[in-house]
């Protein structure tokens, strides 16, 4: 048979976990996994909000449309851009991956750029649709050679991942204006942020009124349904969104009708805001106790977070990734994360910290 090869690889962290899996086995032993980049501090309760929904309409029974049920565009329209966008903005995706899929399948651009440390995938998934990366170092490098990026697509990713730093707001909106304006793509990727935040936040609204920035946003992350596979894209592109639309209907005939409905209740319904609220509030809680302690362990590899702070669901720990192993903690070695500085990266490991804090200490003790 013949077939034609993308050239891309499984995920490392595939890779780590499997080896993870078997060492348990055969010896017995409980594994800590760190490897993995899932919100397990609590699981979301979801049953006061399945109560409300009827599995025998047509809604959930039939197919959905293609860029997505109106409902649930309103409500991400009202959560996100605070009602200043519009639904036709929005297209609902297979979660965050096959958002990203799309959106490199639709910009017609000489090459991407990626934050010096980034998300393995972003690699992968561009290298299945033949499209060239690059790197950039920081934002003042990219301010610095605006003209450099003219027909290039540039990815913010804040919460990092996986470094996991924090970046001020004013800055990231700052340098996304300069980009637009000098004709370059934006791609805004922080699936991480609104776990920390809610619709007060005017981050994303700020960012949807420029004229060359694409949002790309999961649940997975913030509301913790990694299993249901949801997101969406958001673009006043009208040419974009069409095109991605049609790529869209195309690739899925329109995306699982019991997660749009669930997502559109978490968003507008009392119960399920309740339930956001309680979800967020918990995870946070966890998170920040096992940074303070990798801090007071001096385990965090604070040189990542000289100019900004670490608050995502990932940080970066002064041990290797064997180092950790050892420990039967599961990490994945910061090398894995860099096109340019893998030798030196090596030293380190990214490590989620969105566990059970006492799980969590228990583990890091014996370090």
């Amino acid at each position: 048979m013949k077939i034609r090869k993308s050239g891309a690889k499984y995920s490392a962290i595939v890779g780590i976990g499997e080896r993870i899996r078997k060492m348990s086995q055969e010896t017995g032993n409980e594994f800590l996994l760190l490897n993995r980049g899932v919100n397990s501090v609590c699981n979301i309760d979801l049953n006061s909000v399945i109560d409300e929904l009827d599995f025998n309409s047509n809604e959930m029974q039939v197919y959905p449309p293609s860029q997505g049920r109106s409902e649930l565009r309103k409500a991400i329209n009202q959560h996100y851009f605070g009602n200043q966008s519009s639904v036709d903005n929005i297209a609902i995706t297979g979660g965050g991956m096959s958002a990203l899929d799309l959106v490199f399948q639709t910009i017609n651009v000489d090459k991407v750029c990626l934050p010096d440390y980034y998300w393995g995938s972003y690699v992968q998934v561009m290298t299945v649709r033949g499209m060239e990366s690059e790197t950039y170092v920081d934002f003042n490098s990219v301010n610095e050679n605006l003209d450099y990026y003219k027909n290039s697509a540039v990815i913010i990713c804040d919460p990092n991942n996986p470094i996991g730093n924090k970046q001020a707001d004013e800055n990231i909106f700052m340098t996304a204006k300069a980009l637009s304006d000098h004709g370059a793509i934006v791609i805004i990727d922080c699936p991480y942020r609104r776990i920390f935040c809610g619709k007060e936040d005017l981050f994303f609204q700020n960012l949807s009124q420029l004229e060359n920035v694409i949002i790309v946003e999961s649940f997975s992350k913030s509301v913790g349904l990694s299993g249901q596979r949801l997101g969406f894209v958001h673009s006043t592109n009208k040419e974009f969104v069409n095109e991605l639309g049609i790529r869209l209907m195309y690739a899925t005939n329109g995306i699982n009708a019991f997660s749009q409905l669930m997502v559109a209740k978490l968003l507008s319904s009392e119960n399920g805001q309740a339930v956001m609220k309680s979800f967020k509030e918990r995870t946070c809680e966890g998170i920040k106790k096992n940074i303070e302690f990798l801090e007071s362990k001096g385990l965090l590899t604070k040189e990542f977070y000289k100019d900004s702070e670490p608050i995502g669901i990932f940080v970066i720990v002064n041990k290797s990734e064997e180092e950790l192993l050892e420990a039967r903690i599961g990490s994945v070695s910061l090398s894995y994360f860099t096109r340019d500085k893998k030798e030196y990266a090596s030293r380190f490991a990214r490590i989620c910290v969105s566990v059970p804090h006492e799980k969590f200490k228990t583990y890091f003790e014996r370090l």
